[in-house]
């Protein structure tokens, strides 16, 4: 059974070597994220040319995405590298701090003591510390501990509610950009942004550095912030997908509203046609463990069930014990949670309108295929789009991606229920639809026989929108 579902995993330490990685595509990642809040520009180059020499190796492309670290706001540093908050003591966060202590602590983000007021609640190293603001005084914010704990070096600030002013794209994120387009990543995610002037801002700045390279990636919009809940169907219409980015937005508008806000979101970004991703600890008990909790299986499952895209590791694969492991565990609970999807297309087409051929070429093929219980869609597309269309309905059809752009293959990849494969297209329509028939066979996903749906534009061989339809029973060529 194919696994619609695709994997997005993250590499770090743990996963950073040939045979490792070469291993983890194996056991099904699709897309690989580069965490820039972490290591040099160099870094992240190497381990993208490595990505590149592991998917060849495996006989297949994968995706690149490059992560923005965003305006991560952060205590400064201690003495002695941690301090242990007690409930009811003052805290002072002190934009002029060198060096903290027991009372006070330093900020990264010097600007934080503007955007506070007195009875604001603050929420450090996730969550798990609660700040009280009493008053602010300068450059001091001067608090009271409502939960304790032990605080560390360099741990993140969220206020709760949202309303920091940080911009979303940061100088370093800016200087990253032209990192990730140096190497052409795949698809670029922005940490934090607050509106869809965020996401046209970062997706200007990554195709202005990587015009060089003739090359533009897709951009991944990380919900993140209690403002861009509201904000949502704007940010969608500027990006080409979102991240369902559960760590911080937690932090913001509270545990409890986020199951809710998740399947909001990737129901909006499907309806938008666009991607969704979920994400932050979904096997986080694998970073010790070899096996998951059965709460993390119900996680991924219920993700899988919501009609995500991707569902994403962090540090489970970037720096756990069982990064292997993670990927197989993670790879298996998604195949078996797609078994017991309810799916009815013609209720999803009910209310559809479309004023694009190409778009209604899609959802024909779709339509089609469902009701003659054909074996395979297939798409002979240049960008994508076509499959992206068709990946927006569930169908328990396989839908394959046949393309000349090696760049498209790779984006492709993390489309839901959408298995790329390059293949050569020349102006000869018989031509090519033998090519992909032959293709398919090589490549063991149809028999002769089977029946399939195929798409495509003519005249062929241009770039353009896709303007026809075929049935055809493999082995007629």
């Amino acid at each position: 059974m194919l696994r619609a579902t695709k994997i997005v995993a993250t590499i770090g330490p743990a996963s950073s070597d040939l045979d490792t990685l070469t291993r983890m595509i194996l056991a099904g990642v699709d897309v690989v994220r580069l965490n820039f809040s972490h290591g040099s520009a160099q870094d992240h180059i190497d381990r993208a040319t490595l990505i590149r020499e592991a998917a060849a190796k495996c006989g297949r492309e994968v995706a690149i995405m490059a992560d923005l670290q965003g305006p991560k706001i952060r205590v400064g540093k201690f003495e002695h590298g941690k301090v242990q908050l007690e409930k009811g003591a003052s805290f002072i966060l002190d934009a002029d701090c060198p060096l903290g202590n027991a009372e006070k602590v330093g900020l990264d983000y010097k600007q934080l003591p503007r955007d506070l007021k007195a009875a604001d609640v603050l929420l450090l190293n996730d969550g798990l510390i609660v700040l009280v603001v009493d008053r602010v005084i300068g450059n001091a914010i001067h608090t009271t501990v409502k939960i304790g704990g032990e605080l560390s070096n360099n741990k993140g600030i969220n206020r709760q509610g949202g309303g920091l002013t940080a911009p979303a794209l940061s100088a370093k994120d800016m200087e990253d950009i032209k990192t990730a387009m140096s190497f052409q990543a795949d698809y670029l995610a922005v940490s934090f942004p607050k509106n869809a002037t965020d996401m046209v801002m970062a997706r200007q700045l990554a195709n202005i550095a990587g015009e060089a390279y003739h090359h533009k990636p897709l951009m991944i919009a990380k919900i993140e912030r209690a403002e861009a809940i509201p904000a949502l169907q704007e940010i969608l219409d500027a990006s080409d997908g979102i991240m369902v980015a559960r760590g911080d937005l937690a932090v913001e508008v509270g545990n409890a509203a986020v199951p809710a806000l998740q399947k909001r979101m990737i129901k909006m970004a499907r309806a938008s046609s666009k991607l969704a991703i979920t994400a932050t600890q979904m096997m986080e008990s694998m970073i010790f463990n070899a096996v998951p909790t059965r709460a993390e299986v119900s996680d991924v499952a219920n993700a899988v069930l919501d009609g995500t895209d991707a569902v994403m590791t962090s540090a489970e694969t970037a720096t756990g014990k069982y990064p292997v492991e993670t990927v197989e565990t993670m790879a298996s609970v998604c195949l078996e949670a797609e078994k017991y999807e309810n799916y009815k297309l013609d209720a999803d087409f009910l209310n559809i309108t479309f004023n694009r051929i190409d778009e209604s070429i899609a959802y024909g093929a779709l339509f089609t295929a469902y009701h003659l219980r054909v074996n395979a869609i297939v798409a002979l597309t240049e960008s994508g789009s076509t499959a992206l269309w068709m990946s927006r309905h569930n169908i328990d059809i396989p839908i394959y991606a046949l393309t000349p752009s090696k760049a498209t293959e790779r984006k492709t990849a993390l489309f839901r229920n959408v298995q790329p494969f390059e293949m050569a297209q020349t102006t000869d329509r018989e031509e090519v639809l033998k090519a992909a028939q032959d293709l398919l066979l090589a490549r063991g996903v149809v028999k002769k026989g089977d029946r399939i749906v195929v798409t495509w534009g003519e005249p062929m061989g241009q770039t353009g929108g896709t303007n026809a339809l075929k049935i055809m029973t493999i082995g007629e060529y």
